[in-house]
């Protein structure tokens, strides 16, 4: 590789990671923890508030593939443009909410941001980096998550400062979707490079085969059941903690975020590790371990309304959650043909967008039950418990794959 190409190389990739810092801050911001109380402040109904967490995510299980495959064939930095467009203007719609069924159609707009990046751009980290994917892709992560351990914080003590002041909140998020699309720009105005188009009856050709491919390989699809099942768990976690610390615990907003905060937090600092220890000695022990310690705090923590414990199964989730996570993307990366990356990251995605609509809408109708809490949070850890199980007994990622890197070979996507 020539000093040129690996210099375009580390630009893109720190681009990608200081976009997704930005772009993850400003959708983290408009949830965690000011969406639970919005949602509440304009009437939703208790059995709707699961659907009004999950309507973001439902883009996801739309969009994932079919951007994630195409990025395969049409280059990674035009969708991730796509995605930057969305980021910055979807808060604005924040502002202009009056009802509360409003709010489930400008969360449907948002996740689209969310649901065209993360696969696109993993699928660029794993592609510039095949040797060290588990620990690049936990870079890039880390990165965003260092936007999304922020943003709970921030939002809180926005809420607690302006005492629910949602539209400053909202403008916030705005300011920083905007940077986050400003940022690639600069970066494709600087770093132009023409991308030559195929033919539509070839990239239909192409993504019917890669699908079939992907979705046919059991490996894959038994690492996406984890992802779902772990996102399962997160996203609900997330929503319904945002509403039991000050409803239950009695806390006020500032504490809910450092709550939630702690859980990414945890994870900017052990997947990076984590996922260095899974390049050397393989992806199984991760993962399986990873959804058994996520599992605990979730059994535990409707018994608990003390700040500190509550702030150390928060910890402890958070844990299992980097292990889980530092290594499905390499794992499904490792499965998949050098030439499907995109395709394989969008199956990923997809099923994890579906665990993650699942989770936040059924846990709205088992609160509203005779259950409340407990059994939201007792239902999350019972999941995790029920993938770790999948996983263990599939026998996936026992063996390294000896096909790793190979397939058509194509013209750099970057």
């Amino acid at each position: 590789m020539t000093t040129t190409a690996l210099r375009a190389r580390k630009t893109l990739f720190l681009t990608v990671c200081v976009m997704g810092f930005f772009a993850i801050m400003s959708s983290v911001m408009a949830k965690s923890p000011v969406l639970k109380p919005f949602a509440a402040y304009l009437g939703t109904p208790t059995d709707w508030t699961g659907i009004v967490a999950s309507a973001s995510t439902v883009p996801g299980i739309l969009v994932s593939l079919p951007a994630a495959s195409l990025s395969d064939v049409y280059g990674r930095k035009r969708f991730l443009l796509l995605a930057g467009v969305v980021f910055a203007s979807a808060p604005f719609f924040y502002l202009l909410i009056t009802v509360w069924w409003q709010l489930i159609l400008v969360r449907f707009y948002h996740g689209f941001a969310t649901a065209i990046f993360v696969p696109v751009a993993e699928a660029s980290v794993a592609e510039m980096f095949p040797e060290k994917m588990g620990e690049r892709i936990s870079l890039f992560s880390s990165a965003t998550y260092v936007g999304r351990v922020s943003a709970p914080t921030i939002g809180g003590y926005i809420l607690y400062a302006t005492s629910y002041g949602f539209n400053v909140l909202y403008s916030v998020v705005a300011a920083i979707g905007f940077v986050a699309l400003l940022v690639l720009i600069t970066f494709l105005v600087s770093a132009r490079r023409e991308e030559r188009a195929v033919p539509i009856d070839v990239t239909r050709k192409r993504l019917l085969e890669g699908w079939t491919v992907v979705l046919g390989n059991k490996g894959i699809l038994v690492v996406s059941l984890v992802q779902a099942a772990l996102y399962y768990s997160y996203g609900a976690a997330e929503f319904y903690l945002a509403g039991y610390i000050p409803e239950v615990a009695h806390q006020n907003a500032f504490v809910t975020g450092i709550v939630l905060t702690s859980i990414i937090g945890v994870a900017i600092l052990a997947r990076p590790y984590i996922g260095r220890i899974s390049d050397r000695t393989g992806r199984r022990l991760p993962i399986a371990i990873g959804c058994v310690v996520a599992s605990v705090p979730l059994l535990l923590i409707h018994l608990v309304v003390d700040f500190w414990t509550l702030l150390g199964l928060a910890i402890v989730y958070g844990i299992g959650y980097a292990a889980v996570t530092s290594s499905t993307s390499a794992l499904v990366s490792e499965l998949t043909p050098k030439s499907l990356l995109g395709t394989a990251m969008g199956v990923l995605d997809t099923i994890m967008d579906i665990g993650m609509a699942l989770g936040t809408a059924v846990s709205g109708l088992i609160l509203a039950t005779q259950f409340y809490y407990a059994g939201v949070f007792s239902s999350l850890g019972i999941v995790l418990l029920f993938a770790a199980g999948v996983f263990v007994l599939s026998g996936v990622g026992m063996r390294r794959n000896p096909s790793v890197g190979t397939g058509i070979e194509e013209a750099s996507n970057l």
